[in-house]
C-alpha cells in the first residue's frame, strides 16, 4: 500500500519546504482562474437554452444573448472590484466565509462557508461533465460511456491534486493558455468571417427561416433525442414568439454561472509568492479581463452564427468551432483545448475546498481530521471528500451539466452577497485609509449581487435552485452540530480551580487462553504495573477446559490468582464484559485495566489466521467506562 501510495502521490515533503510550495501570477491564473475563464465555454449555451427554448424564438433568443453578455460582463467588473478589496483586507485567504466570520458574526459565517462549499463541489461536477460534453461533441459514440469517462477524469485530478498544488498547477497551467489562446483565435477569425472583413465570409449554422424538413436534416439536430428535436424545432420556427422579463432574467440567472470561481483568488491567498496580496490582486485583474472580454465576444460572435442549442447533441462551442474552422485538425486542437480546460477548472475547486475546509475545521465546524495536511503538504482529507461528493453528482444526474448549473449560482451568490456586506462593515468598522471608497465598492458590490441571488433565486427555484438551498441549509445544520459537540467536549475537559482528579483503585486482569510464551510476557507486564488487585482471568466452555488450564498452571508455578468464567456457549466477549462489570462493583473509584497477550506472527497472511477474537474484544471494551485496554504483543521470528 505504501509503494502505491508514493507511486501516485510521489514522496513526503517537509513542512520547512512549505513556502517553496508558494505559486506565481503565471501559474496561479492557471490554477484559481481555470474554472472562471472555462465557463466561457458553457455559459453562452446556457442562456440560449434559455431564451431560445419553451415558447421563445431562436432569433428573438439570439437577439438578446449581447446585451445580457454586456450585463454579465459590467456585473462581474463590480464583483472583482469588491474582491479585489478583500485580497487586501484578508491576506490570509478564506473569502467571504472569514470576511463573514470577523464582520458578521457565527450564522452568516456558516451559511457563507456552506455555500462556498456546495460551489466547490459543484465546480467539480460541472466542468468535468462540461469538459466530456466537448469530447463527445468530437465522437458522439463516446456519449455511452459519459458517466464513466467523468468519473475517470475525476480520480486523474484527484490524483494530481494529492501530489502537491505547486506540482498540480504547473501541470494545469498548459491547457489554459492554450485554451485562451484557441478561443482568442476563434473570436477573432470568426468575426473577421462573420462581418466579411477583409473578403472573409462565413455560413451561419442555419440560415434564418429554414424549413423544418431543413432544421430536421441539419447534421446536429439528427443527433439529439426526440425531446430535444421537439425543443430546437419550436425554438427555430417560432418566430413570433415573445419574450417576457420573467424568461429575459430567466437567461440572465444562466449566464450569471460566468462568474462563477471569481472569488476563488480571495480564497487562496496565502499560496501566492510575496508579496502574496499584491500578487492575488494582479492575477485577479488578468482573470477579469480575459473572462469578460472572451464571454463578450464569444455571444457576439454566436448572435451570428446562429449555434443550435440542445441538451443531449452538440455543444454550442463544437459548433462554432466547427462552422469557422471546419472540422479539421485546428477544430481538433480548438475541442481538446477545450475539454481540457474544463477539466482543468475543477482545479480551482481542488485549491480552494481543501484549504477552506481546514479553516472552517479550525473554527470547530467541521471535524479535525480536516486540519491536517498530508505527505505532500496539501489538505488529503478535504480533496477525498471533494472527490467523493462530486462524483455523487456526476452519478446521480448522469453526468448532464445542464441538470447541475441551476443548483450552481445561487450558492455562489449568497457568499458573494455576504462577503460584500462583510467587507462594507469592516470598512466602517476600522475606518483605514481611503475606507470611503472601500465602502462605495463594496456597498455596490453587495447590492448588486444580492439582486442576482433574489433573480437566480426565483427563475431558477423550480429547475433545481431549492435543492441547492437545502443543501446549503443541511450543511448550516452539520456545522451547528459538530459546532456544539466539540463545544460540549471542550466544556467537559476543561480543568476548574476546584478539579482534584480521584484517587484510583487499579485492578489489573490478565487475560488467558492457553498458557504460552505470549501469556507469560503479559503476566510479566501486568506484574510490572504494581497494582492494588491483580488475577489472570480465563474462559472455558466445559469442565475438560478448565481442568488442562488448571494443571497447567499449577505445572508453572505462577503466583497470581486464576479465575474461571463460564461460557457454555463458547462465547467469548460478552463473558469478559460481564466479569469486568462485577469486578468493577467490588471496589469504589475503580479503574480496571485489561491485559491481553497477543503473539504476533510475520506476513499479512499469518496475521488473517490470528487474534481476531482479541481485536473484536478490544472493540467491545474500548467503550466501557473506567477500563484501560493493553496489548502485549510477543514477536514470533519468521
Amino acid at each position: 500500500m505504501a509503494v502505491l501510495k508514493r507511486i501516485f502521490v510521489g514522496k513526503p515533503i517537509s513542512s520547512a519546504d512549505a513556502e517553496h510550495q508558494r505559486i506565481g501570477k503565471v501559474v496561479a491564473l492557471a490554477v484559481f482562474s481555470s474554472d472562471a475563464i472555462s465557463s466561457t465555454a458553457y455559459a453562452s449555451q446556457e442562456i440560449l437554452l434559455v431564451v431560445a427554448f419553451t415558447g421563445s424564438s431562436l432569433s428573438l433568443g439570439l437577439a438578446r444573448l449581447v446585451p445580457i453578455a454586456i450585463v454579465v460582463a459590467l456585473l462581474l467588473s463590480v464583483v472583482v472590484a469588491s474582491y479585489r478589496q478583500t485580497i487586501f483586507a484578508y491576506p490570509s485567504g478564506g473569502g467571504s466565509y472569514v470576511v463573514s466570520r470577523d464582520n458578521l458574526g457565527e450564522r452568516p459565517s456558516m451559511v457563507a462557508g456552506a455555500s462556498l462549499l456546495v460551489d466547490y463541489i459543484l465546480t467539480v461536477a460541472v466542468s468535468i461533465c462540461a469538459g466530456v460534453r466537448a469530447i463527445t461533441s468530437i465522437d458522439h459514440d463516446l456519449n455511452d460511456y459519459r458517466v464513466e469517462l467523468c468519473v475517470l477524469l475525476i480520480l486523474m485530478i484527484t490524483v494530481a491534486n494529492l501530489r502537491g498544488l505547486k506540482e498540480s498547477g504547473s501541470v494545469f497551467a498548459i491547457p489554459t493558455y492554450l485554451y485562451i489562446t484557441m478561443l482568442t483565435v476563434l473570436v477573432g477569425y470568426g468575426l473577421f468571417r462573420a462581418y466579411n472583413l477583409f473578403g472573409l465570409d462565413i455560413d451561419p449554422i442555419l440560415r434564418a427561416g429554414a424549413s423544418e424538413g431543413e432544421i430536421l436534416n441539419h447534421p446536429v439536430v439528427r443527433t439529439l433525442d426526440s425531446d430535444d428535436k421537439k425543443h430546437v424545432l419550436d425554438a427555430l420556427v417560432g418566430a413570433g414568439a415573445s419574450l417576457g422579463l420573467f424568461k429575459l432574467l430567466h437567461g440572465f440567472s444562466s449566464g450569471a454561472v460566468a462568474l462563477t470561481g471569481v472569488e476563488a483568488i480571495s480564497n487562496g491567498v496565502p499560496v501566492f509568492r510575496k508579496p502574496e496580496s499584491k500578487n492575488a490582486a494582479a492575477t485577479m485583474t488578468w482573470m477579469a479581463v480575459i473572462l469578460g472580454s472572451l464571454f463578450f465576444l464569444v455571444s457576439v460572435l454566436a448572435s451570428k452564427l446562429r449555434p443550435i442549442p440542445n441538451h443531449s447533441g452538440e455543444s454550442v462551442f463544437s459548433q462554432m468551432g466547427a462552422a469557422v474552422f471546419g472540422r479539421g485538425a485546428i477544430y481538433l486542437i480548438f475541442q481538446i483545448a477545450t475539454a481540457s480546460i474544463l477539466v482543468m477548472a475543477a482545479n480551482t475547486a481542488y485549491a480552494d475546498f481543501p484549504r477552506l475546509t481546514s479553516i472552517i475545521a479550525k473554527d470547530g465546524y467541521l471535524p479535525r481530521q480536516f486540519m491536517n495536511r498530508g505527505d505532500r503538504l496539501v489538505y488529503s482529507n478535504g480533496i477525498l471528500l471533494l472527490a467523493a461528493a462530486a462524483i455523487a453528482l456526476v452519478v446521480i444526474f448522469q453526468g448532464e451539466e445542464s441538470a447541475l448549473i441551476p443548483l450552481y449560482a445561487v450558492g455562489v451568490f449568497t457568499s458573494f452577497t455576504l462577503s460584500q456586506t462583510g467587507m462594507v462593515r469592516h470598512h466602517l468598522r476600522l475606518r483605514e485609509p481611503k475606507w470611503q471608497r472601500g465602502v462605495a465598492i463594496n456597498a455596490v458590490g453587495a447590492v448588486a449581487t444580492f439582486v442576482v441571488l433574489l433573480i437566480v433565486a426565483i427563475t431558477k427555484f423550480a429547475d433545481g435552485a431549492w435543492v441547492s438551498i437545502v443543501v446549503v441549509s443541511a450543511f448550516f445544520m452539520m456545522f451547528r452540530v459538530i459546532s456544539g459537540h466539540y463545544k460540549t467536549v471542550a466544556k467537559s475537559l476543561k480543568i476548574t480551580p476546584d478539579y482534584v482528579p480521584r484517587k484510583m483503585n487499579h485492578t489489573v486482569i490478565v487475560l488467558v487462553g492457553t498458557l504460552h510464551r505470549g501469556a507469560l510476557e503479559g503476566i510479566a507486564y501486568a506484574k510490572s504495573l504494581h497494582p492494588n488487585n491483580l488475577a489472570a482471568v480465563t474462559v472455558v466452555s466445559d469442565e475438560d477446559e478448565q481442568a488442562a488450564i488448571e494443571q497447567a498452571w499449577l505445572a508453572k508455578g505462577i503466583d497470581i490468582p486464576l479465575e474461571i468464567v463460564h461460557s457454555p456457549y463458547r462465547e467469548l466477549s460478552r463473558p469478559i464484559l460481564r466479569y469486568v462489570d462485577e469486578l468493577d462493583a467490588r471496589w469504589d473509584n475503580d479503574v480496571v485495566t485489561v491485559v491481553i497477550p497477543e503473539f504476533v506472527v510475520p506476513g499479512l497472511f499469518g496475521k488473517l489466521l490470528h487474534n481476531q477474537s482479541a481485536l473484536l474484544l478490544k472493540g467491545r471494551l474500548l467503550f466501557r467506562k473506567g477500563t484501560v485496554v493493553i496489548s502485549v504483543p510477543y514477536h514470533l521470528d519468521d
